[in-house]
C-alpha cells in the first residue's frame, strides 16, 4: 500500500550501500557499511529538505512577530469562527507565509522514517507480528526486500556492528535472533545492548538539546502562551525521555537514523538562525542609513527649494493662472508713479499723520527781500 514510499527510500539506501561496499577495507557485508549507508540516507532525505526547512524557521518566526495581531483578532471575532477564519487568511496573505510551512518539515520526515522502519524489517521476514509475514529462515534469505537483491539481503542478516545485527533490538524474540544463524553467530541480547544502549543516550541527549535551541529562539510573547510553554516541556523533556523507553523496541538502524538526524538539526539550524540573524541585521541598518540619508544634516538649513517645488506641482494649475495677474499688478503700479499731462503726480500717496507738507519739495524756498 506504502509503496511509493518503500521504495525512494530502499532505492537510496540501496545507492549509498553500494557506494561504500565499493571501498576496499569495508566490503558489501560490513556493518558499518551498512551504519554508514543508513546515515548517508538521512543526510541525502535532510539536504532535499533543507529548504522547506529555512521556509519553516522563517514561518514560525513570522508568526511569532503577528502573535499580537493573531490574538487580536481571536479575541475580535471570538463568537464568529467563520469570520476569524477569514480575517487570518487575510493577514497570511498580505504578509506572505502560511503556517503549513512550518510542519512541512516534520510532515515530510514522518513517511521517511516510516518507510526506512518497514524497510529495515523486511530483511527479517520471520516474525509473526504486525506487518512481519511469518517466513521461514531459508524463505526470508532468498526473497529480495524492494530494491535489494537475494545477495543483498544475506549480506545485510550477515553484517555485524560490533557483534550485533543493525535490524535487531534488544527485545527481539529469540526465534527471530535464529534467523541470523546462517550467516554469523546468533547475537545475544548483550550484544545488541551494547550498541543499542549508547545511541539511545546519544539520541535522547541530542533531542534534548535541539528543543532547547529551538526554544531559546522563541520570543518571550510566544513563550509566555500557555500551549507553547506546553509544548516546549514535551520537547525538552518527554520526547527525550520517549527515546530512552522506546529505545529497547527500535532496531539499532533506527537509533542510527534517530542519531544522525539529530546531529543534521543541530548542525542546520545553527547554520539557518546564524544566516537568518544575519539578514535581519542587515536590513535593520540598511533602514537606519536611509533614515540617516533623508534626515537633514545638523547645522543646515532646511532646503525651502524643494517644498516649493513639490508645492508648485500640487498647484500647477492655480499658479500658472496667477502669474498673468502679477505681472498685470506691477504694470498698473508702474503706471501709476508716472506724472500725468498737467505735470501732476498720478499716483503720488498721501501724507502720513503728522508729517509736514511737502508741497514744494525739490524747489529751493525763496528768500523776500526787504
Amino acid at each position: 500500500m506504502l509503496d511509493f514510499i518503500y521504495y525512494p527510500v530502499s532505492g537510496i539506501l540501496w545507492v549509498w550501500h553500494k557506494v561504500f561496499g565499493a571501498i576496499p577495507f569495508l566490503g558489501p557485508d560490513s556493518g558499518i557499511t551498512w551504519a554508514l549507508s543508513v546515515v548517508f540516507l538521512v543526510f541525502t532525505l535532510r539536504a532535499v529538505l533543507y529548504k522547506p526547512f529555512v521556509k519553516q524557521v522563517r514561518t514560525t518566526r513570522q508568526m511569532q512577530e503577528l502573535q499580537p495581531q493573531i490574538k487580536a483578532l481571536q479575541k475580535k471575532y471570538s463568537g464568529d469562527r467563520q469570520r476569524q477564519a477569514v480575517e487570518m487568511q487575510k493577514l497570511q496573505k498580505e504578509h506572505g507565509f502560511n503556517p503549513i510551512m512550518g510542519c512541512l518539515p516534520v510532515l515530510a520526515q514522518a513517511p521517511v522514517f516510516i518507510g526506512l522502519f518497514h524497510v529495515l524489517r523486511s530483511f527479517n521476514r520471520t516474525g509473526t507480528g504486525i506487518g512481519q509475514l511469518g517466513m521461514s529462515v531459508e524463505a526470508n534469505a532468498n526473497t529480495p526486500n524492494y530494491f535489494f537483491s537475494v545477495e543483498d539481503v544475506q549480506s545485510f542478516l550477515s553484517a555485524r556492528l560490533f557483534g550485533a545485527p543493525i535490524s535487531a533490538w534488544i527485545t527481539m524474540p529469540k526465534a527471530q535472533l535464529d534467523a541470523f544463524a546462517a550467516y554469523g553467530p546468533i547475537p545475544t541480547v548483550l550484544n545488541i545492548a551494547v550498541v543499542a544502549v549508547p545511541l539511545m543516550i546519544i539520541a535522547s541527549i541530542a533531542t534534548h538539546f535541539n528543543s532547547r535551541a529551538s526554544v531559546a529562539r522563541q520570543s518571550p510573547e510566544a513563550a509566555a502562551n500557555p500551549q507553547s510553554a506546553i509544548m516546549n516541556k514535551l520537547a525538552l523533556w518527554v520526547f527525550p525521555l520517549g527515546v530512552l523507553v522506546g529505545g529497547p523496541f527500535l532496531p539499532i538502524a533506527i537509533l542510527l537514523y534517530w542519531v544522525s538526524n539529530n546531529i543534521w538539526t543541530y548542525g542546520q539550524q545553527h547554520i539557518v538562525f546564524r544566516r537568518i540573524d544575519q539578514e535581519e541585521e542587515e536590513k535593520k541598518q540598511a533602514a537606519i542609513a536611509r533614515r540617516a540619508d533623508n534626515a537633514p544634516k545638523p547645522g543646515a538649513r532646511p532646503d525651502l527649494t524643494k517644498k516649493k517645488k513639490k508645492s508648485a506641482t500640487a498647484t500647477d494649475g492655480s499658479s500658472s493662472a496667477d502669474e498673468p495677474e502679477i505681472v498685470e499688478g506691477v504694470v498698473e503700479d508702474s503706471a501709476s508713479d508716472q506724472v500725468s499731462g498737467d505735470g501732476s503726480a498720478a499716483g503720488t500717496s498721501k501724507p502720513k499723520p503728522g508729517a509736514r507738507p511737502q508741497s514744494n519739495r525739490g524747489k529751493s524756498p525763496k528768500r523776500k527781500r526787504r
